[in-house]
């Protein structure tokens, strides 16, 4: 009779482990497109630590472009307000531009870039397509201050601090148009507050 309960309590034990070693195995596993583009170009400029830093650079735009394209997209099919879904539709078209620009130096430099939305990319995506009306038109504007701004410092630290006169250069041209996305979603983000007040 005893040794049922006992069984059990070892079998439910080596379950909850397995299933905690399932976890973080999950989270170790390399399937996220930009570690997956970082780790082939580790192995490609092992013995090129400036190439390889450049490299860094290049997925990150690459990454940024992908994630702007999609929520550009999401924000002219849910965005209630017309300058929003403007603003969305001048996201789609300007970062595939800028991701044209992205891949053409990738493919020069031989630089692999991710190939498809990241994890963080999905999860911005999933997180506003939750929201509807103005709360949806809010937060990706919101969404839209922050990531440009995060992108503008990374992009000016690439202008000023790549190794690659050329990446130096890539990076200086992006970011005039960077600008100028910033200040027309802080334009849009006023606007919206103000409405409320």
């Amino acid at each position: 009779m005893k040794k049922t309960p006992f069984f059990s309590k070892v079998f439910m034990g080596a379950a909850v482990l397995s299933l905690s070693l399932g976890t973080v195995s999950c989270k170790d596993d390399k399937n996220d497109p930009a570690e997956v583009a970082e780790e082939q170009n580790e192995e490609k400029f092992d013995d090129n630590e400036a190439k390889e830093d450049d490299s860094e650079y290049l997925v990150m735009a690459a990454e940024v472009d992908m994630k702007e394209i999609e929520l550009g997209k999401l924000a002219q099919q849910k965005a209630t307000n017309a300058d929003v879904k403007a603003y969305g539709q001048m996201m789609v078209t300007e970062h595939q531009k800028a991701s044209d620009k992205t891949k053409e130096l990738a493919q020069k430099m031989n630089v692999s870039l991710p190939m498809a939305l990241t994890e963080k990319g999905q999860e911005a995506y999933d997180d506003l397509n939750d929201e509807t009306g103005m709360d949806f038109d809010k937060k990706y504007i919101d969404m839209m201050v922050d990531g440009h701004e995060k992108t503008i410092d990374k992009m000016e630290d690439a202008s000023e601090n790549a190794n690659s006169e050329e990446v130096r250069m890539w990076a200086a041209n992006m970011l005039p148009t960077l600008r100028q996305h910033l200040d027309r979603a802080k334009q849009l983000k006023e606007q919206m507050d103000n409405n409320n007040m």
